[in-house]
């Protein structure tokens, strides 16, 4: 069971205990933050996550995830897509253990999602 803080508007959002910035973008409107060396605070594995921050809006509105699955020493990770009002498993590859494949599907999902086809996602860090 996930750990839920009664003030909570956003339950599905992944438990962050701490993590360190890996990449930063402004696409759009939008800023997609990544996110590695993430300690869990939801019994989760997550290799990877990328926060989709609206304009000035200070909390992300989507979150998506690359999950090692099958155990730790699994090489499987699955991608889940999450929103406020629910979360779906996109799919599974060993791919996504690396930030540049992560990252890769991840915006190409932001894209289409967001419909930002016209927009170029630029890297600020």
């Amino acid at each position: 069971m996930t750990e839920k803080n009664t003030t909570d508007d956003f339950p599905g959002r992944p438990g962050i205990a701490t993590a360190i910035p890996k990449r930063r973008y402004k696409f759009g409107e939008f800023t997609l933050i990544v996110l590695g060396d993430i300690e869990s605070k939801d019994g989760i594995d997550y290799q990877y996550i990328m926060a989709v921050i609206r304009g000035e809006d200070p909390e992300p509105g989507v979150y998506i995830t690359a999950e090692r699955g099958g155990g730790t020493g699994s090489r499987e990770f699955s991608m889940r897509f999450i929103m406020r009002d629910g979360s779906e498993v996109i799919g599974s590859s060993t791919r996504w253990q690396d930030l540049d494949a992560f990252v890769e599907e991840a915006t190409g999902i932001v894209t289409r999602v967001l419909s930002l086809g016209d927009e170029t996602p630029y890297r600020l860090m």
